[in-house]
């Protein structure tokens, strides 16, 4: 199991490098086409969609770790600590890149960004 706990780490990180690469590359392929409006938005997007992709497979190693691996109360315990911060990283990336906290991004897809009457049933509940 350790083996495939490294696994999952070599794939989150290649995620990470895969992401800022490509981020990267797209925006000089926009630069030199001459469309230099949002290159910098789009180095977010990629980059930031690869850190939160990165950061789940790299849960999944820790976790992997501490189940099979080292199963011991500690290690639970650091296991707790590495999953909190990185939710909360991944929270942060997340209404940092959409601009939008998560429960109300339904908002967004609603066309005309109008409320449907449960929609308003809805919001006047609370949560």
């Amino acid at each position: 199991m350790d083996l495939v706990t490294r696994v999952f780490e070599a794939l989150g990180v290649a995620v990470l490098v895969f992401g800022f690469v490509t981020g990267f590359v797209v925006a000089g392929r926009d630069l030199l086409s001459g469309r230099r409006e949002g290159v910098y938005r789009g180095i977010r997007a990629y980059f930031g969609k690869s850190i939160l992709m990165g950061l789940e497979i790299l849960v999944a190693a820790d976790l992997i770790r501490t189940v099979a691996v080292d199963p011991t109360w500690q290690s639970a315990a650091g296991l707790g600590l590495i999953v909190l911060i990185r939710t909360f990283l991944s929270f942060s990336l997340e209404i940092e890149m959409e601009g939008i906290v998560p429960w109300k991004r339904w908002r967004t897809l609603v066309p005309g960004g109008t409320l449907t009457a449960s929609m308003k049933k809805d919001e006047e509940a609370g949560p």
